[in-house]
């Protein structure tokens, strides 16, 4: 009696193991991000996203590296990726400038992506002085625009759209110098669902993946 119903019980482990081994696995939900403290929001249809989802990545216009405007406008229906550099930076920006690269390599041909490379020092880094950075680090996919524009629009835009500093950044204002490791993935409704450390490689790689569920909602 023992042995059959050890058998049996043995039978459903091996039943239930093959079923839970064979299954197909669910696509990994990106979250969404509504404040700076960014607590991690799950939501499944349009109607619970546009109810409960407010922020999104408002107006703006700046000048890239080639001398164009770059706008909002532009990013409607693109997923595109922002972090905040200066040229002349040594500490973090080159390193993730050449982890940015590795987006360059899997999306730089893809018309459904843009990276956005804010500078925080806008008064120096003029087109001249971003389209040499582009060149010294081979940075030339035509979907990745370095920006220069006005100092407190662009600080503005990173901590209260983009979240640049978390709750740090948010109440402060231009005359505090911006300076963070962040890299934000916003939707293509300008929604933000994901914030990465722009100097480990393996954040970098962990957004590449992220991008790619993006391109399949």
């Amino acid at each position: 009696m023992y042995q059959t119903a050890s058998l049996k019980n043995s039978f459903w482990l091996f039943t239930l193991c093959f079923i839970g081994c064979t299954s197909k696995p669910k696509e990994t939900q990106l979250p969404y991000y509504n404040s700076p403290d960014f607590s991690a929001i799950f939501l499944d249809t349009k109607q619970d996203i546009d109810d409960k989802i407010g922020h999104t990545i408002s107006t703006f216009s700046f000048t890239d590296q080639h001398g164009d405007q770059i706008t909002d406008q532009m990013m409607k229906g693109k997923i595109h990726v922002a972090n905040f550099i200066f040229t002349s930076c040594n500490s973090i920006c080159p390193v993730m400038t050449k982890h940015m690269k590795k987006l360059q390599s899997e999306f730089g041909n893809n018309n459904e992506v843009a990276i956005l490379s804010f500078s925080v020092m806008p008064w120096i880094d003029n087109v001249k002085r971003l389209k040499n950075y582009a060149d010294e680090n081979q940075i030339k996919a035509k979907n990745w625009h370095l920006l220069t524009g006005n100092k407190a629009q662009i600080y503005n835009l990173a901590r209260r759209d983009y979240f640049a500093e978390e709750d740090l950044g948010y109440n402060k204002d231009s005359t505090s110098f911006l300076h963070t490791e962040h890299i934000l993935l916003v939707d293509k409704t300008k929604r933000i669902r994901g914030i990465y450390n722009g100097t480990l490689e393996l954040e970098a790689d962990q957004l590449i993946k992220d991008i790619k569920t993006l391109l399949k909602e």
